[in-house]
């Protein structure tokens, strides 16, 4: 932080500098232009009557330096700021809504080139910005009155009566089914904003890991018996430091995806492992489902994205998002590869903290705070 400052005041004091110099520069030129022009009058013989008048020649000298110097400042300031006269128009269309704005890119490395290219990137943050909140809130609007208008309609359907035992019972089930999508939509969003909003993971303990992944697969044993998928954990025993209640959501999203996205009798791989070299835990997940293209993969992590629309009823396109942040918030990374038509490969790297780990951190930071107390 103290960097940070020193840098912003040694900036200041360059600028500082700068217009000192520019009102130097301006006085000595308007009084050597002056000198020169009077030695040029006095030459020719022009100015000779003045000499009777002792006080008259530092008046004309003095006015014709103000003139001159406030041409010339007229001049050089147009010239000179015009880079801040821009910057000017560019944050008042900011203000406006503008965020497509850019400012012309000055090859130097001045304190005036350097505001224009932080306001273009400034620009650019919230335009990038704009556009996912549009985005959001189009997506958002279709992924919520898809299921709001099956409710209503099967609902005025039930109603209206005349129906058989069999079709009551299935319109029963689907507002059950795409009421429970819009609970589920809803307390995503809900988690996935509260997750943005945060830097760190609190309520941290010492849990197994490998365990809470086996109470993970059993949780969606419904789900892949259906479907008569094998289901083939290799989990090495695991001591994490971490909040269980939050890393859950990112077994139950990728096993649940896998699950999905794999046809009957297909096969998932669980994998959970430390790479000791690297100091992190791997947790993989491999299926021989249906796979995806390159587009789809660069884009699925994306909030509301579905890269099947034919499966797209069963989900919202929030949990990879959610996944995503999560792994974030650890410290970790995550990534995918996948072939169409030959399967996908999901893997997760978290940081390997054990509670003794975590412990000497904090150790570390009560000495240093300390230390600078004294």
């Amino acid at each position: 932080m103290s960097e940070r400052r020193d840098e912003e005041e040694k900036k200041y004091r360059s600028l500082h500098a700068y217009v000192v110099i520019f009102v130097f520069v301006i006085m000595v030129s308007a009084g050597s232009i002056s000198m020169v022009i009077f030695n040029i009058l006095d030459a020719f013989g022009l100015i000779r009557h003045i000499y009777v008048v002792p006080m008259l020649l530092p008046l004309i000298m003095l006015c014709a330096c103000v003139i001159i110097g406030s041409l010339m400042t007229a001049f050089l300031a147009g010239y000179f700021l015009k880079p801040l006269n821009e910057l000017k128009k560019g944050l008042k269309k900011v203000t406006e809504g503008d965020f497509a704005v850019r400012l012309e890119d000055i090859s130097a490395n001045s304190e005036i080139a350097q505001i224009q290219r932080n306001f273009n990137l400034m620009a650019k943050e919230l335009q990038s910005t704009e556009l996912f909140r549009n985005d959001f809130i189009n997506n958002f609007s279709h992924e919520f009155k898809t299921p709001m208008v099956s409710v209503h309609g099967f609902a005025k359907q039930l109603k209206k009566g005349g129906l058989t035992k069999e079709q009551e019972q299935e319109y029963i089930d689907i507002i059950l089914s795409e009421s429970q999508r819009l609970i589920n939509m809803s307390t995503n969003i809900l988690l996935l904003g509260k997750l943005e909003n945060q830097e760190v993971i609190s309520d941290k303990v010492k849990f197994s890991l490998d365990e809470e992944i086996r109470q993970s697969i059993l949780m969606l044993c419904e789900e892949w018996s259906a479907k008569d998928i094998e289901i083939i954990p290799e989990l090495e025993e695991v001591e994490y430091y971490g909040n269980p209640n939050v890393l859950k959501h990112v077994w139950l999203n990728i096993i649940g995806n896998a699950i999905k996205y794999t046809d009957e009798k297909g096969c998932i791989e669980v994998t959970l492992k430390i790479v000791p070299e690297n100091e992190e835990v791997e947790f993989a997940v491999s299926d021989n489902g249906i796979g995806m293209d390159s587009a789809t993969t660069e884009r699925i992590f994306e909030k509301f994205y579905q890269g099947d629309s034919s499966r797209s009823n069963s989900g919202n396109g929030l949990g990879l998002a959610m996944v995503k942040r999560i792994t974030e918030l650890c410290g970790g990374r995550i990534k995918v590869r996948s072939e169409k038509g030959k399967g996908t490969d999901f893997y997760v790297y978290l940081p390997y903290i054990s509670e003794k780990t975590e412990e000497k951190k904090k150790k570390m930071i009560v000495t240093v705070d300390t230390a600078a107390l004294k």
